[in-house]
């Protein structure tokens, strides 16, 4: 299985999710235009998609998910509660996707297996998954969106080999910033997204021993920077005996590696 994060910010989230020639896209957060534009630097073909899977409805997460499952005869996977947003409703394939059951992809056609398990989040446009990817024995797990730091959460989706999780923000650089108070308290409360803190805290949990690389999702632009966010998850790593763990930081504005499972 191979994983490659194809934008990852508040402008617009996707990753390509590869096992065999069965492909899946978790989350189509640009425009048709350029999320084809970004498949085709990764190598996908016209109509090489067979499955996308959306995290929940939010526009940068969501925002031409059903125009590309029309365009390429793919499998949209979603909850119920999006199902006639306008993102989603251009798709003639849907699958209504719940917490905590495991879906089974590509059983029928020979191009390759996948399990998908999506883990329901604390955040404000409910549910809002995370998304668990099984195949080969292998496991990763794509966690962002997420208001705050929740064990049981983190113990539900242990045994990953490859974490792409939330570090949103520096809590001193949101407080000082510019976005306004009401906005600053959503991204900071319960059912906003992870700090750097918190995303820490998260990694903690759920670094378990085959973990080999962790991919810092979701930064802000204006309210982080790479250099703090690979602070924190060094450090987490570090005290937990883990800094043999690959950091990366996921990119928003180019496709980035491709990253073996």
């Amino acid at each position: 299985m191979r994983l490659r994060v194809l934008s990852s910010g508040s402008k617009g989230n996707s990753t390509l999710i590869r096992a065999d020639e069965l492909r899946m896209l978790v989350d189509a957060g640009l425009t048709g235009t350029e999320m084809e534009r970004r498949l085709a630097t990764a190598g996908v073909p016209a109509r090489g998609l067979d499955h996308i899977a959306v995290t929940h409805g939010h526009l940068d997460h969501a925002r031409s998910a059903g125009l590309l499952s029309k365009r390429y005869h793919a499998f949209l996977h979603c909850s119920e509660a999006i199902q006639h947003n306008s993102s989603i409703r251009r798709a003639k394939l849907v699958r209504t996707l719940g917490g905590g059951v495991p879906v089974k992809l590509g059983e029928d056609d020979g191009r390759g297996r996948m399990e998908l398990t999506a883990q329901i989040l604390p955040h404000d446009a409910h549910p809002t998954f995370a998304m668990r990817i099984r195949a080969d024995g292998r496991q990763a797990v794509i966690l962002t969106d997420m208001g705050r730091p929740e064990k049981r959460v983190a113990e539900t989706l242990l045994g990953s080999h490859v974490l792409v999780l939330e570090f949103n923000h520096d809590d001193e650089m949101l407080a000082q910033g510019p976005y306004p108070p009401p906005l600053k308290r959503r991204v900071a409360g319960d059912h906003g997204h992870l700090s750097n803190a918190q995303g820490a805290q998260m990694l903690e949990w759920m670094a378990g021993p085959e973990l080999h690389t962790l991919v810092l999702a979701h930064l802000s632009e204006t309210n982080n920077t790479p250099e703090l966010a690979l602070a924190a998850a060094h450090a987490c790593l570090a005290r937990i005996g883990r800094a043999d763990v690959e950091v990366l930081v996921a990119p928003q504005h180019e496709v980035g590696p491709e990253l073996e499972v």
